[in-house]
């Protein structure tokens, strides 16, 4: 397993953008594809990014493609999430996670129990 912390939260006006950052501490990722998921108050938590372990493949809940970009660079042990044209709907809290089995399709990234690690989370406020 890896140990990830997520930073880069905060509070950004609508139609902002917020860079977020996962870090692996001790442990390279190289071997693992990684997710971003998000949970605002009350509710579950959900998927909005996914990245195979070479960066050759991209995922993304419908919500937030277009708007959203999901990277790595495995040489900096690093998973980033590009945030832009944000809405107050992407209020929560968000997760870094990696795992080493996931397959090469959505619902295997969508699926939580596939991941091994999880980060910490960091809130993401969008308010006016």
């Amino acid at each position: 397993q890896v140990q990830l912390v997520e930073s880069g939260g905060g509070l950004v006006l609508p139609g902002g953008s917020l860079r977020l950052s996962c870090v692996s501490s001790g442990r390279t990722i190289s071997s693992y594809a990684m997710g971003w998921f998000r949970q605002a108050p009350g509710k579950e938590r959900q998927f909005v990014a996914g990245i195979n372990w070479s960066g050759g493949s991209t995922y993304y809940a419908d919500s937030v493609k277009g708007r959203f970009t999901i990277s790595r660079d495995n040489a900096k042990n690093t998973v980033s999430l590009q945030m832009n044209s944000m809405k107050p709907e992407d209020t929560a809290v968000y997760y870094c996670a990696g795992g080493r089995y996931l397959g090469p399709a959505l619902p295997s990234f969508q699926d939580q129990r596939r991941y091994e690690s999880w980060g910490q989370g960091t809130q993401v406020t969008v308010s006016s």
